[in-house]
């Protein structure tokens, strides 16, 4: 797959280099079939030019990169939307209007490869037909001065520790700031219980097994497809991970 891409950004500095670094993704491969400094030229030039994805600066003259994003979702099939910018304040609203990735400038090659990789994988899932309709769920981690949506169908297990959250998926584990209650009241369908400390994925869930520790004696522990690490099982909550190994 070749994703035509549209770049929408006031500076032709910031358009060039990304034409620059396009030029140099590979699996997937992009092509620019159009450029626009503002929003007007931006939607001009999709009624010109058919394009797979816009890379889309937030602060421009006039109609601003959210704005932007916002009445092209009214459109029937509107082109994936990755948001490049200076100012990290946005991912969050950002995310909320359903864009794909949110890059902080200056941005790296290696990030924007990222970028292109995750809106081949969404569109590749809308066109075949996984896609059910509505939008995937997700968690919006800010680290280190970024921000990245990851998808809750990616994620393994979810665990507090301290202040903070533990967001285990296969490749890589993030740091989330909120609450575990908060996460199993909203996301129930997707995650179970398994101990007062830790949610895991119900599509996750391998196996329940018994294990004796010399300190703690008899325990339960539950072995997760994606991860070698296993979890405790409190006794409170076995019968509900069970439930979900059968489901």
């Amino acid at each position: 797959m070749t994703l035509r891409v549209l770049i929408v950004d006031d500076e032709a500095h910031a358009r060039s280099r990304l034409r620059t670094l396009l030029s140099e993704c590979t699996e997937p491969r992009a092509d620019v079939v159009a450029e626009a400094a503002n929003a007007v030229q931006a939607v001009e030039q999709m009624q010109r030019t058919a394009c797979d994805l816009i890379l889309l600066d937030v602060r421009m003259p006039g109609v601003d990169g959210v704005q932007l994003a916002s009445r092209l979702r009214e459109m029937g099939a509107p082109p994936s939307i990755v948001f490049v910018t200076a100012y990290a304040e946005h991912a969050v609203e950002a995310f909320e209007l359903e864009a794909i990735d949110y890059l902080t400038k200056p941005v790296r090659r290696e990030r924007l490869q990222q970028a292109l990789q995750k809106v081949q994988r969404a569109r590749s899932a809308s066109e075949s037909g996984t896609d059910t309709g509505g939008a995937t769920e997700h968690l919006i981690i800010q680290e280190r001065g970024r921000s990245e949506r990851v998808a809750l169908t990616e994620v393994v297990y979810l665990k507090a520790e301290l202040k903070y959250i533990t967001v285990r998926t296969a490749d890589k584990e993030h740091i989330y700031d909120g609450a575990l209650n908060d996460l199993e009241q909203r996301y129930a369908h997707l995650f179970v219980r398994v101990h007062r400390n830790a949610l895991v994925a119900r599509r996750a869930v391998r196996a329940v097994e018994k294990h004796n520790d010399p300190v703690e004696g008899e325990g339960w522990t539950v072995r997760l497809d994606g991860v070698d690490e296993r979890l405790a099982v409190s006794r409170r909550q076995l019968a509900a991970v069970r439930e979900a190994l059968m489901t």
